[in-house]
């Protein structure tokens, strides 16, 4: 068993120096310098080379790749990522500035995404009507198809100016994260009822399935405790997968609703050519990446004891 958490806990921490390193060529090793090109044009106007000069040698950018490379992941290593090229602020407290916002918008997300996805699954798969199954198991293809963005729109024009039970836009308190994560978790809703009730179909064709009808046991008691426990691990490695992906898209879905998370931290970096910034926000989503999938490798186990003997063969 040590073993097993061992070589996942190595794995995980293989895949945050990978991102680091990936993250380090593609944004630091390619021609020309993020000083220049922020203040080159623009609002800037033109500034002076020497400035340009100072300026790069302030942040660093002056020394070899190689120098560059040591310094900055070995400062990463004890969690100093720099300062930011557009405000001079440390990454890491800016970072600390929007991660409440977008960890907050992400939970709720994946709340509504775990139980919605889970009912409709059942719903689905329990249904004795052909035509309201069928129905119920189309509803995830279209879920997964619809772009984020454009479920936000649709979103905000029913329920916030049609209806105008919700704010459009804005950090205002739970009323204002209710429309961000809706958005954000029905395209997880839907991958979620789709895996499961692939998976739920599957398990109910299991001789133990067919035992549990043979001695009397009520359908419901059979699909919702029989069926569903030895169907949740594809359902868990895709809850897992979209709690890692949910991140990445809180960044469209707060640009949508004008939320101060990550999501808008990431875009002004992005803009502003404020590479640390960026590279910091891509360490951070693979750390929690590696985090869940993390996470995930050590639950299996546990919802599946027919993996044990296995965990167990490892130590």
């Amino acid at each position: 068993m040590l073993r097993y958490v061992g070589g996942r806990v190595l794995q995980a921490l293989l895949v945050m120096v990978a991102a680091y390193i990936v993250s380090f060529v593609i944004l630091f090793a390619l021609p020309g310098d993020p000083i220049t090109g922020m203040y080159s044009g623009g609002d800037a106007g033109v500034v002076d080379p020497e400035e340009l000069e100072r300026i790069r040698a302030d942040f660093g950018f002056d020394r070899p790749l190689w120098e560059q490379f040591a310094t900055r992941f070995g400062a990463a290593l004890v969690g100093d990522f720099g300062r930011s090229i557009r405000n001079g602020q440390p990454v890491v407290d800016m970072l600390a500035q929007g991660i409440p916002q977008t960890l907050a918008l992400v939970s709720f997300a994946v709340v509504i995404a775990i139980v919605l996805g889970v009912a409709l699954a059942l719903a689905a798969t329990g249904s004795r009507r052909g035509w309201l199954r069928q129905f119920l198991l189309t509803l995830p293809s279209f879920g997964v198809s619809m772009p984020t963005f454009w479920v936000g729109l649709i979103l905000v024009q029913i329920f916030a100016f049609s209806l105008k039970w919700l704010p459009p836009v804005g950090n205002t308190g739970f009323q204002s994260l209710v429309l961000p994560a809706i958005t954000l978790a029905l395209p997880g809703a839907a991958q979620i009822a789709q895996v499961l009730a692939k998976s739920l179909t599957t398990a109910g064709l299991e001789p133990y399935i067919t035992t549990a009808r043979a001695i009397g046991l009520r359908p419901s008691v059979i699909h919702t405790r029989d069926s569903l426990r030895n169907a949740l691990l594809p359902a868990l490695t895709m809850a897992g997968l979209l709690i890692a992906n949910m991140f990445g898209g809180s960044i469209v879905v707060e640009s949508v609703f004008s939320r101060a998370g990550l999501g808008q931290i990431t875009v002004k970096a992005v803009l502003g050519h404020d590479i640390p910034t960026v590279q910091a926000v891509v360490v951070l989503g693979a750390i929690v990446f590696a985090l869940v999938t993390l996470v995930i490798d050590l639950l299996y186990p546990v919802v599946d004891p027919r993996l044990r003997p296995s965990v167990g063969a490892r130590r």
